[in-house]
């Protein structure tokens, strides 16, 4: 069976896009109460873009921290039940943020419109309706949040997105001005991810010529990026090479980097973003030339990783990683190939937690 996935409807590009949004947001705005709900990075409140928000009287304003954690089921479960106890349902949600708010503007869209704990719906397809309308808005660029089909979110069992076409956002809007004020470590580590996508979406079984094409580009324009530095003009194409990273993994996938760093965020509750370069700057036996490049252009930026982590770690916070990241098949399946499970084992993934 061939992947059949749903693109974003619509897609507003330039500097000074955001200005748009009100106007966009406007046909929207139809029925009695037509409210919208804005998830926003608390990182901006207080600051002139909060000032910015096209936010009408009768709209929910929600600025969220992700610094402690990435999004979890319960955040998710919580955040709908006030929404809809207090004002019923909206007429759409905007995530405006990084990769983790977008995540959590998906899953919120999603859970407004289908019952129960979104415990259960952590999976393929596993969806009941269509959520609301909503918008993505990053200010970060490199996860490609803004353009896949998965809304990833913690439970209390697995680390594992809500992932069904429905997930995709109706709108983009990709001010290339918002992501300016990122600090240069985090503008790397979010921009290595969309690296790191498009090394492990090449290097694996599911690689196709659809795939291959958005992953050329992206890490073409990844490469003028990471060897010149953060500039407007270069702000301007890792915006692009996130979305073309993005798409490059929904019609391949990821590989060996992020089933471990599932395992890394689920158990340490690292960040995705910065769990993916502690890993990749480790695994030169499954991408030796992608693991080359990558230490290079860190080396380029003075990004210095911490090493002799998992010196800190015991034996059952490893071996517990180890499962979280063996239990993502189709991760192992495009990065090895159908017989994983002869090559891939529990131990043989704790000895690469002992790496770090």
């Amino acid at each position: 069976m061939h992947k059949n996935f749903k693109g974003v409807d619509k897609t507003v590009f330039g500097r000074g896009s955001f200005d748009q949004l009100g106007d966009i947001l406007a046909p929207r705005r139809t029925g009695d109460d037509p409210y919208m709900v804005f998830v926003v990075d608390a990182y901006f409140k207080g600051k002139p873009l909060a000032g910015r928000l096209p936010a009408e009287a009768n709209d929910r304003v929600y600025f969220i921290s992700v610094e402690e954690h990435e999004p979890t089921t319960d955040q998710i479960d919580t955040l709908r039940d006030e929404i809809l106890a207090q004002q019923g349902l909206p007429a759409g949600v905007i995530g405006i943020g990084g990769g983790s708010i977008m995540d959590i503007a998906k899953a919120l869209s999603l859970m407004l419109t289908n019952e129960g704990s979104s415990t259960q719906y952590q999976g393929l397809n596993l969806i009941k309706k269509p959520g609301v309308y909503h918008v993505g808005v990053p200010t970060i660029s490199g996860t490609g949040a803004e353009v896949s089909m998965t809304a990833v979110l913690t439970g209390p069992v697995k680390k594992l997105g809500l992932k069904c076409e429905w997930t995709v956002f109706d709108q983009l809007v990709l001010d290339p001005d918002l992501i300016a004020s990122v600090p240069r470590d985090w503008w790397f580590y979010t921009g290595m991810d969309t690296f790191i996508h498009c090394i492990e979406s090449e290097n694996g079984h599911f690689n196709n010529a659809y795939s291959h094409a958005y992953a050329e580009q992206s890490l073409a324009l990844c490469r003028q990026v990471f060897t010149v530095g953060q500039n407007p003009e270069t702000d301007e194409k890792l915006m692009v090479a996130s979305l073309m990273g993005g798409l490059s993994l929904t019609y391949s996938e990821v590989g060996v980097c992020h089933a471990l760093s599932y395992g890394l965020s689920k158990i340490l509750g690292t960040r995705h973003c910065y769990a993916n370069c502690l890993i990749m700057n480790h695994l030169e036996d499954y991408y030796p030339e992608g693991v080359a490049e990558f230490k290079q252009l860190a080396a380029l930026h003075q990004i210095n990783l911490p090493q002799g982590l998992s010196a800190e770690w015991d034996d059952d916070t490893i071996t517990k990683m180890a499962h979280v990241s063996y239990n993502l098949p189709h991760m192992w399946h495009h990065a090895i190939g159908e017989d994983w499970e002869q090559h891939i084992t529990i131990d043989g993934l704790k000895d690469l937690f002992r790496r770090l």
